[in-house]
């Protein structure tokens, strides 16, 4: 016999009653002999249901007190919880569910319906008892924990079920949930000031339905900052991008889970936070930078985690490069979080392990980071990793003077602000935003590899062709995905010809021309704010619109080189192992005034020539290109070249 405070599972209290309600002899049948061996000592205790369920829902064992617990907050009915539980049973026991099978014989299966569950409740006292309709439009439903199937039957022959993450976390199991994924510890170490504002925010939001949206550049490390939060908030984050599901709000409070929706903001978007229903706990949003968020609600707070500072950066390269004084250097020319930081030490210990070494160098940090590896920028940018040496440059003394002081620049924005008044304090962005305006071929392109390679950082040719986009909004939101990658791996973004991103506004004539300068403005706008290197080129500084004349750091002319910089432009092309005199290349930098592009072109044609006739490039050969490069120019070969008889060329008569 049983004792009289014993409570029993409230799956066992429902198929007792339904062994009770089943009148068929055990005997030859082992789902009856089953339910009847689960009944006995229910019904020893000849307690009625409505006692045995009420001391079950007021005292309940341990594999039901989640059950209860959610069933007090949601306000089931009693039948509710019994049906609940009956559901969850077939999800376990094979039995169960044969048992079910059997006794609805032959109109229901191995889930229990709407009709049977009504009939257990005539067990139960009067104000107890559901229809079938009833249970249909009850709690239990409309939180998706129990899901009606077959809706084309009649409702008292629709089976119900508990869907599976459900019935699992009804017993502390987190099981996948469709369209989101449970975080797990992260392996991203944050800089302690970001964990102690995670503990801030944690505090803010606890056990409340409030809204924290985390406004990251880069996504590992915003869900690395979501993780933080999550775990001062004793939970752990569940990461999605879908829309609700029905029960998604009860499984997340069955598990202590904290709701974190990716969502996609570009600029000018204004988006609605999805709701969870029936989540009355706090949940976090990760965004971008741009866009605005709405929640239908006040209770709306703001996270942009900051990048770690100088003494924190050096903390984060000694942990991922174990030396010293290279962290000191790597923390104090470099404006990187904690993701790239330690993206770029694995990267960077790989390297010098390839290459036969134990201990890493800055040569390393800086090859790997000039692949570009990680910056996510590739579909909407073209990497250009080729390091640009010293002697490759060839400028006149003004023009390198003021390509390394925008070097200087570049390497000290990082707190340039700090000591100097509080005018120049304010609203201080460390963003380099610099213009290389001068005819096609002057090396523009060269001097943006040359400062990449001096700094250590990847350059990326902006592809205007997979920015730029017909429908409206588009190129602004490619932008500020470009933008915000480039801000997060500290790359630099060369804009070429870029007056056909940044020209001048129009006067408003129809629709295109409104929205072309509602893009330049945004443009204009970002910009400012943009927290990297920017390299804009253009070949007439005069097409550019005059408002971003004073958004820029640097403005660097860009002539046509003048004779001697040409003599030297032909020697650092040439190379040693050419056949020419010193008074040939002498004539050469004197009377063809070509731009170092073009001086390029002309020494390439050459080397064809000259690998052809199996020598070294000649004063003919040379002659015979330049011939063509002032042919695809339309002007005509200057007087006084030295004399030489170009080499002879076969036609193909076809």
């Amino acid at each position: 016999m049983s004792q009289p405070g014993q409570t029993f599972p409230l799956r066992d209290l429902a198929l007792a009653v339904l062994a009770r309600r089943l009148d068929v002899a055990p005997e030859g049948n082992p789902e009856a002999a089953w339910l009847a061996a689960l009944a006995k000592p229910i019904h020893e205790t000849g307690r009625a249901l409505d006692t045995l369920l009420a001391a079950a829902l007021e005292h309940p064992r341990r594999e039901d007190a989640a059950l209860v617990d959610l069933a007090r907050r949601l306000g089931f009915a009693p039948l509710e919880v019994l049906a609940v539980a009956l559901a969850a049973a077939v999800e376990e026991d094979l039995m169960a569910g044969r048992a079910l099978a059997f006794a609805q014989a032959p109109v229901g299966g191995s889930r229990p319906t709407l009709g049977l569950l009504a009939e257990l409740g005539r067990e139960l006292p009067l104000t107890q008892r559901r229809s079938a309709a009833e249970l249909a439009q009850g709690p239990a439903v409309a939180c998706g924990l129990l899901t009606v199937l077959n809706d084309g039957a009649p409702c008292p022959e629709r089976p119900v079920a508990v869907p599976l993450p459900l019935s699992l976390a009804l017993k502390g199991v987190a099981a996948p949930w469709p369209g989101g994924q449970v975080g797990g510890p992260e392996s991203l170490t944050l800089p302690p000031s970001q964990l102690e504002a995670a503990r801030q925010f944690a505090r803010a939001i606890a056990d409340r339905p409030a809204t924290l949206v985390i406004r990251a550049a880069s996504l590992a490390e915003g869900r690395a900052a979501a993780n933080a939060l999550a775990g001062a908030l004793q939970r752990r984050p569940f990461f999605t991008d879908a829309p609700a599901a029905p029960g998604l709000g009860v499984w997340l409070g069955l598990l202590r889970l904290l709701p974190v929706h990716l969502m996609d903001l570009g600029p000018g978007d204004l988006k609605v936070a999805p709701p969870v229903p029936f989540h009355d706990g706090p949940r976090l949003v990760l965004a971008g930078p741009d866009g605005a968020l709405d929640t239908g609600s006040g209770d709306l707070l703001t996270w942009r985690p900051s990048l770690p500072s100088l003494s924190e950066r050096f903390e984060l390269w000694h942990r991922a490069l174990k030396d010293e004084t290279l962290a000191q250097t790597l923390a104090a020319t470099h404006r990187q979080g904690a993701e790239r930081i330690a993206r770029l030490g694995e990267s960077a210990r790989l390297r010098a392990r390839a290459n036969g070494r134990s201990s890493v160098a800055l040569a390393d940090v800086h090859a790997v980071a000039r692949t570009g590896e990680g910056t996510g920028l590739d579909a909407l940018a073209q990497l250009l990793p080729e390091p640009v040496p010293d002697e490759a440059l060839v400028l006149g003394d003004d023009l390198r003077a003021a390509l390394e002081a925008l070097l200087a620049r570049c390497r000290h924005r990082d707190g340039l602000s700090e000591g100097l008044g509080p005018a120049a304090r304010t609203r201080y962005s460390p963003g380099v935003r610099a213009l290389f305006h001068g005819p096609s071929g002057t090396g523009k392109t060269l001097a943006a590899g040359w400062l990449a390679s001096r700094l250590g950082l990847p350059l990326y040719r902006v592809d205007l062709a997979a920015v730029s986009s017909k429908y409206i909004g588009e190129t602004e939101k490619n932008l500020a995905r470009l933008l915000a990658r480039a801000e997060a791996s500290e790359a630099i973004l060369l804009f070429d010809e870029a007056d056909a991103l940044f020209g001048k506004r129009t006067d408003v004539r129809d629709a295109n021309d409104r929205f072309a300068n509602a893009q330049t403005n945004y443009l204009l706008q970002r910009l400012e704010t943009f927290d990297g290197i920017v390299v804009l080129t253009t070949n007439s500084r005069a097409r550019l619109d005059t408002a971003f004349a004073r958004r820029l750091d640097a403005v660097i002319e860009f002539p046509a080189p003048p004779a001697a910089e040409r003599r030297a432009l032909w020697t650092a092309h040439l190379g040693p192992d050419h056949a020419l005199d010193p008074p040939d290349l002498n004539r050469l930098a004197a009377l063809c005034d070509l731009t170092g592009g073009q001086i390029r072109n002309v020494v390439f044609a050459a080397a064809v020539a000259a690998r052809e006739n199996g020598g070294r490039i000649s004063l003919d050969a040379l002659l015979a290109a330049l011939a063509d490069e002032y042919r695809k120019a339309g002007r005509p070969l200057p007087a006084g070249l030295p004399s030489g008889r170009p080499p002879h060329r076969t036609v193909n008569a076809s």
